[in-house]
């Protein structure tokens, strides 16, 4: 997985009625675009995260469209 500041992280829900979340990746602290990132939910909460299989990487490109 390889993303940009600016890019959305889509963590798709693991459980029966748990919704996707989106994050904004403010930070990226891995290597060459890898993990972890930085990123702000859209509640406004920040964390420091390796994302997993369940989740998706969004070019800022791509958000924009």
């Amino acid at each position: 997985m390889q993303a940009s500041v600016g890019d959305r992280l889509l963590v798709h829900g693991r459980i029966v009625g748990q919704h996707d979340r989106t994050a904004e990746i403010i930070q990226v602290l891995g290597v060459d675009g890898g993990p972890p990132y930085r990123v702000r939910f859209e509640d406004g909460h920040e964390t420091v995260m390796s994302p997993g299989p369940d989740a998706v990487v969004q070019p800022e490109s791509d958000s924009d469209e």
